[in-house]
């Protein structure tokens, strides 16, 4: 690819490799720009750090980026929220086949799908299932051995919510939606991730990577960047542990995606196919790749893969567009792309700017809730997405546009 088609700025870094950022049009804060510079003074990242348009603060490593590492993995860089991603499937029904009153629809998937959680003390977590259906069941056949295996070596990851999570969205910034494309045509859209075994997972092995790293008198930028090299104790446990976390991810979103379609299958009348066209994508993850002649661990915390003629998901915010892309296979990105429009803000910082009536005008049309405890999630807490587009647009290109109907959150 000609260096003038690319959108990225070189954001040199004194004893580190440089930042190839694709953040024109913009903002980036201060602490990522600065998260990104420790990132990239590590002696295990290899050629350069992308940093993603929805750049922003998070803990150890930036959400936003793309951290290539030669023979070392760097746990808190893949996150606690292992595998979390989307998933999206065009259906053969159109706008006119949806009811006019959409409420309906909306408490038919809370119903089909748990979200949300309490403390403990109130007793059953209403985000997991009491007795998982035959869907759940069925997709935890599949991962029970090797979880099994895993839990030999490390016990305490048995005692985690696992097979009662498979199937279930979380909180937070995790949703489900039904949308519509340019033509009208309805989509079901869903986010999530791991869930509480995939948090075990991470928190356990971030903590012993922060050992190993005081262990060996690493002089890291930031105690959350403490890495596994090739061939130490826990590299091997951990490339094991997290690709079974991102085999449970994508699981737990076929198995939403299940229930949601036939949720809706009880809501509207007129009969459907689902999966004409499907995307199931991480954008937290890890994996073995090859760039520039030489195979790396690549590791997207917030980004999502875009090789040549691939097909991912950039969601917007609740009341936002979303895009379904597809990757140009930019090597300078080690073939990468956004996995959303990125928070501008904190969820504190949003909580007390915004009011409901803020949030019910934002959502104008969209059939979500419209109170309190989803103002952290308002529109106006994320930068803009088409800002976000703009700045990738050497990364992929647009394939449908999607505008969501009905958001059910976490």
């Amino acid at each position: 690819m000609k260096e003038q088609k690319n959108n990225y700025k070189l954001h040199a870094v004194a004893g580190g490799v440089p930042v190839k950022m694709w953040t024109e049009g913009v903002p980036v804060e201060d602490e990522a720009r600065q998260q990104l510079e420790n990132a990239a003074r590590l002696p295990i990242v290899f050629r350069h750090i992308a940093a993603m348009p929805d750049v922003h603060y998070g803990i150890g490593a930036t959400v936003g980026s793309v951290i290539p590492t030669f023979k070392a993995i760097i746990p808190a860089a893949v996150g606690v929220d292992i595998g979390c991603g989307m998933m999206a499937c065009k259906t053969t029904l159109h706008a006119n086949d949806l009811p006019d009153n959409l409420g309906p629809l909306r408490s038919a998937i809370e119903k089909a799908v748990p979200h949300g959680s309490n403390p403990r003390r109130m007793g059953r977590d209403k985000g997991s299932w009491e007795t998982p259906p035959d869907e759940s069941d069925r997709a935890w056949a599949a991962l029970a051995d090797e979880f099994d295996a895993i839990c030999e070596d490390y016990p305490r990851l048995a005692n985690t919510n696992n097979r009662k999570h498979l199937g279930t969205l979380g909180t937070g910034n995790h949703f489900i939606e039904v949308c519509l494309d340019e033509a009208g045509a309805v989509w079901f859209m869903l986010h999530s991730g791991s869930r509480g075994v995939g948090n075990a997972i991470g928190t356990h092995f971030i903590e012993l990577a922060k050992k190993d790293a005081q262990q060996h008198q690493r002089n890291l930028p930031d105690q959350d960047l403490a890495y596994f090299e090739e061939g130490a104790r826990y590299f091997g446990d951990y490339v094991r542990a997290v690709g079974w976390a991102q085999k449970f991810a994508r699981a737990n979103r076929e198995v939403m995606m299940q229930r949601v379609v036939a949720a809706a299958r009880k809501v509207i009348a007129k009969p459907f196919e689902a999966h004409v066209e499907a995307v199931n994508c991480h954008h937290n993850y890890v994996q073995r790749e090859t760039h520039f002649g030489h195979e790396v661990l690549v590791t997207r915390k917030g980004a999502v893969s875009a090789k040549a003629g691939e097909l991912g998901i950039i969601p917007g915010s609740m009341g936002a567009k979303s895009y379904i892309v597809r990757g140009k296979g930019n090597p300078e990105s080690f073939m990468s792309c956004s996995h959303g429009a990125g928070r501008k803000m904190s969820r504190t910082k949003a909580k007390k700017l915004y009011t409901v009536a803020d949030q019910i005008a934002a959502t104008e049309g969209v059939e979500c809730r419209k109170d309190a405890e989803v103002i952290d999630e308002i529109p106006m807490a994320y930068k803009d997405i088409d800002a976000v587009m703009e700045a990738q647009k050497d990364l992929v290109e647009v394939v449908y546009t999607l505008k969501q109907v009905v958001c059910v959150k976490g």
